[in-house]
């Protein structure tokens, strides 16, 4: 079996439950969360949004309110300042010009203020339910430790690569598979290496 086969089966192994561990109900929810876990943790994201989303239930909740309000309501998280201005001004851009739906192109999605290439793969990914890999730090990690990609690839160049080396189908599941892997066994600091059915097949501690 080579490596790609072994990683991924040994991940389906492991995490044959993962999934988004943000907590939402619609996909307006799913893209705040995804925006607000910029550079934090899903767990102070989860902590935040079980208020915010009893408050703001609408774009048009998010689009009234003050900004000033907005940014006293996010501000437990980091970068809240700028997360309120670009949720607000997101939430106009989907009223005014994709008819009040959360749009389902990669396109689309870009095109709101905030949102790069990740945070649009994971709304498709887990919401549209169209076949991607979201790079965030952990899949990054997970790559270049387990040789699926260069040390020094930029994160487009991983999801290129993960594209071409795992079959399409297995992507999105994939995609969770290694952020739960990066979360809780191989994490950026003293990863759990002993027993790691991956060893072999991994550089760490040269990364």
């Amino acid at each position: 079996m080579g490596r790609v086969e072994t990683v991924l089966e040994t991940l389906n192994m492991m995490y044959p439950e993962a999934h988004c561990e943000l907590n939402h109900t619609n996909a307006l929810e799913l893209l705040i969360a995804v925006m607000l876990s910029a550079q934090t943790t899903d767990v102070s994201v989860n902590k935040l949004t079980v208020d915010l989303f009893k408050k703001y239930l609408s774009l048009d909740d998010y689009i009234k309110t003050p900004l000033t309000t907005l940014e006293n309501d996010l501000r437990r998280i980091g970068l809240y300042k700028n997360k309120a201005k670009n949720i607000q001004r997101t939430c106009l851009k989907i009223k005014e010009e994709y008819q009040g739906k959360v749009p389902s192109s990669q396109a689309a999605l870009e095109s709101l203020p905030g949102v790069g290439r990740k945070t649009a793969n994971v709304v498709l990914s887990v919401w549209y339910d169209v076949p991607r890999i979201a790079v965030d730090t952990h899949v990054e990690r997970v790559s270049k430790r387990l040789k699926l990609a260069y040390l020094n690839d930029d994160t487009r160049k991983v999801e290129e690569k993960l594209m071409r080396k795992i079959p399409k189908n297995r992507w999105s599941q994939t995609h969770h598979q290694m952020i739960f892997f990066g979360r809780y066994h191989c994490t950026a600091r003293n990863p759990n290496c002993d027993g790691c059915p991956l060893k072999t097949e991994c550089r760490y501690p040269n990364i």
